[in-house]
This record gives C-alpha cells, structure tokens and sequence, in this order.
C-alpha cells in the first residue's frame, strides 16, 4: 500500500519543529496524537508574538494594547464559532478545555435543571471526564445514571440506547469520537432521538473536533465542547458551544470580574453571554494561539487531513493485523486515527518502554477509561494516534519497532 493523499507532507512536517528532535539517539516517531498534538510553528509564534508585542489585559482598559489585545482574543472566538458553525459567537465560552467544558454544564445546567429520579445516559466508551462530573451531580441531585452498552466490535448498542430513552431522561452526554477506541459514534441520530423525548445533549469532541468537520448546527446538538491541545493548539484552553437560549437560562459558573453588569452588597446583575459565564482574566495568549491553530487547520482543509489520516489507519491495521498473537481492539466500522491493540504475552507497559527505547512515543494504560478497559476484561491497551504530520515511514518504524519488541519479549 502507497499512502498518496492531497497534501504535501513534507512542508507540513517542516511546520512542527518538535518533529527535529531526537529521542533516546533516534529520530522522534510521535503516535501519541490522541493524548496531544505537537504544535506548528504559526501557533508558538502567535503566543511569542502576544506576550513580546500585546501583553495586556482585554475588555477593560482604554488604552491601545488593551484594545489589541481584546480585538485578537475575541478573533478568536469568531473563528470558533466558524469552526464549529455555530449560529453567534455568543455561543461560544472559553474553557481550559473539553474537562471544564464538561464540569461547567454539570455544574450549571445540571444543578439547575436535573432533579430527583432524573435520568443521565452517558456510554461504556466514556473518558473519565465525561463519567465523573455526571457521577458527582447524580449523587447530589439523586439521579439516575444509565450506560449504554457497546457490542463486540466497540460500537455503540443503539436499541439499546433508543430503549433506556424516556420522560424520565433530562440529559444524554455522549463521546464523538473514542478515544480509547477510534469509534466514530453516530451523534446526529442519538441526538434526534434524545430530542423526541426533550432531553438535552452533550457531546465530547475532544476527538472529535481534530479529525471530523463539525456543524453544530446540523447535528443540533445542545453542547459541544473541545480541547485546543488536540488541535494544535497550546493545552490550557478549549471550547464549549451552547445553544444560545440554553445558556441564557444557565446560572454563572463562576463569580468574579467580567461576568457581571453591576455590583453591590445588596445585588448583582450579571453580564451577557458570553461573558457571563467566563469570570476573571482569562488565558488570553493561548486563546489568540488557539485562532492560528484553527488557521492552520482550515489552510490544509479537514477534509484532505481525514482522508491523509484514514490512510494512515488503514495502514497501520493491516500491517498490525499481520502480526502473530497481537489482537487490535475496537474494530468498529466508523474509525478515526486512533488504533489500540494487545499482544497475548506481552504488557502493555512493556510496549512502550521498549519502543520509546527506539524513538516511537506510544500510549500505554487505560486512557482514562478504566470502566471501558473492565468491560472489555483488559488492564490496558498500546495505542498508536495519527496526525496531519504522521507519515507511512513512521508507521513502518513502528511496525519493525513492534518486531524488535516481540524479539526481545519473546527471546
């Protein structure tokens, strides 16, 4: 197989400077995409260029870096809203990232609006963050938490979601894409289905946002919220999407400056979205990083990154697939760049030490899904995640790095 996708590989790898460097005396293969992506050289000159030419509070002062300052974050926000296509930037609420996006609507809508005997409907495949903010408002609220189960292949069980649906569900939170998986879920139609019962969805694009062309708008999802670290962007900051009459109705998630109208002892009056759901001074230099980010992404195009990674995926499986006594786990038809896998005789653990020994920087453990890795009778999984830079070679390093590892476990 001969990878041949619409980009020019080469002048992208030029882009991200961490791909230079050198590991353990070997050239860095990076297959840990999924946890983060490295960072081209567009998004760490826009944070150079914040903190050695802007540097300034936004929104208050008068004076002109304030006001440069406040013109380059809320860009920021207007790319998002593009982004995801989004009706108004209103929509739009900076976060450190999917995690807080998650705890700020349980927070918020959820102790609002989710009372006793309510049900939650989250999945088997949920990463940590999309399992205990729910957790934690069921126990306070004494609600109902329902999980979907998923089938052999780590798919969701439909009918079975379709049929935990009733009066009784106030909310379903559901992961896009499986981290621990690759499983693409089929978001629009639970969410038609969770609307005919007039419950509100959440969706987890940590994944999601970085591999798949987002339309909030088409899915009609209620939230969604993402992480800039996945998509090139610096950690520390993400998104969440409401829809506008949602988020009206929600109380602030913090009190503080920025958030409010007007204060006194007696009263206080809250400001418009979305500021009023984002106190305090924000991380203003990673958010204006955040915005050449998205740039860079959408000068490639998501659609030429999918089908560069899908072949990347492809690859890879049918070169894992040939490899005595290694099981790939989740094999579902709808995959993004996320592959995972288990040798018969060999830990996880050492998976990945001994191909770190050789360059290759994999993910081992459970992925923050401890309750899927017990479904599915594991203690963890080795997973390989693409990017745009990801080339065949490497994954070619990583498949005679995996035969160096056999040979060395196996004697």
């Amino acid at each position: 197989m001969n990878i041949d996708t619409k980009i020019n590989i080469a002048a992208i790898r030029e882009d991200f400077p961490i791909l230079n460097e050198q590991v353990n005396g070997k050239a860095l293969v990076y297959f840990d995409n999924a946890a983060t992506s490295q960072k081209p050289q567009v998004v760490i000159d826009a944070l150079n260029q914040y903190y050695t030419h802007t540097n300034a509070n936004i929104h208050r002062g008068a004076h002109y870096l304030a006001a440069k300052a406040t013109s380059e974050y809320e860009a920021t926000r207007e790319a998002i809203k593009t982004f995801l296509n989004a009706e108004s930037s209103e929509e739009i609420i900076f976060t450190k990232g999917t995690t807080e996006g998650i705890n700020l609507v349980a927070a918020t809508y959820g102790r609002k609006f989710i009372k006793k005997g309510d049900e939650i409907i989250i999945s088997t495949m949920e990463h940590h963050s999309n399992i205990v903010p729910w957790q934690m408002l069921c126990e306070e609220k004494e609600a109902i938490l329902k999980v979907i189960p998923i089938n052999e292949t780590g798919e969701l069980d439909l009918d079975a979601y379709k049929n935990m649906l009733s009066d009784r569900t106030k909310l379903v939170s559901i992961v896009h894409i499986s981290n621990a998986l690759g499983t693409i879920n089929p978001v629009k139609e639970m969410i038609e289905a969770a609307h005919q019962v007039d419950a509100v969805v959440f969706v987890d694009g940590a994944q999601g946002a970085v591999h798949l062309d987002i339309d909030v708008q088409a899915l009609d999802c209620d939230f969604y919220a993402f992480s800039g670290h996945k998509v090139y962007a610096p950690t520390g900051i993400g998104a969440l999407y409401g829809k506008k009459a949602i988020l009206e109705k929600m109380p602030p998630y913090h009190g503080g400056g920025e958030m409010i109208k007007e204060v006194s002892f007696e009263k206080t009056t809250y400001n418009e979205l979305p500021f009023k759901i984002e106190a305090g001074t924000p991380n203003i230099g990673d958010v204006i990083a955040f915005k050449a980010a998205l740039d860079y992404v959408q000068g490639i195009g998501k659609a030429h990154i999918a089908a560069h990674e899908k072949a990347l995926l492809d690859y890879a499986t049918q070169q894992l697939a040939a490899i005595e006594g290694l099981r790939i786990v989740g094999t579902a038809k709808e995959k993004a760049s996320v592959i995972s896998f288990v040798f018969e005789d060999i830990h996880h653990a050492d998976v990945g030490v001994l191909l770190d020994n050789q360059g290759i920087a994999i993910r081992t453990g459970h992925h923050c899904a401890q309750p899927l890795m017990k479904h599915l009778g594991l203690s963890g999984t080795s997973r390989a995640s693409f990017a745009v830079y990801n080339t065949q070679e490497e994954v070619d390093q990583f498949i005679t790095g995996l035969k160096k590892v056999i040979k060395m476990m196996r004697g």
